[in-house]
């Protein structure tokens, strides 16, 4: 599957251990009403208990100037939110992660396992957008083990 070009987001919560997050590539729009979206997590995932447990998460779409955060979220949990400067926490306890152009706050509607991962379903109960210039907001993808920014093509012309 590495060879299907993906957007990144990363995905965080609150626990009574402390903020948790991870890297997803699998995050998709499933419904527009009621507004619901997913993404699948492992069932090896440091972060999968905290998940179970939690009402809601972030949704963070990463931008193409993020790749740091993308790296930094899919390595040991221990490093993730131990720079401060990085993100801060909702009144609702979720950390949010600075600079990033959109963000989702979703209710955990389903938690389906299947196979090796579990299927998380959420519900769209906030919209963060600070995307402005589409050219300063461009998405960072994720194809083939390696990170990229999006090009756009020239028209075909008829």
């Amino acid at each position: 599957m590495r060879h299907y070009p993906s957007g990144v987001t990363i995905v965080t919560l609150g626990s009574a251990a402390g903020p948790v997050g991870f890297t997803a590539t699998s995050f998709a729009s499933l419904s527009l009403d009621p507004p619901l979206v997913s993404f699948n997590i492992s069932h090896t995932s440091s972060s999968l208990e905290a998940l179970t447990a939690a009402e809601s998460v972030v949704i963070h779409f990463l931008g193409e100037h993020q790749r740091h955060l993308a790296q930094r979220f899919a390595r040991t949990a221990a490093h993730r939110f131990n720079d401060p400067a990085l993100w801060s926490a909702l009144d609702t306890g979720e950390p949010v992660l600075h600079g990033t152009p959109l963000w989702l706050r979703t209710t955990v509607e389903q938690l389906i396992p299947i196979g090796d991962h579990t299927f998380v379903v959420g519900r769209v109960v906030r919209v963060h957008d600070d995307t402005g210039d589409e050219a300063s907001a461009a998405p960072l993808l994720y194809y083939n083990g390696r990170y990229y920014r999006p090009t756009l093509l020239a028209d075909d012309v008829d």
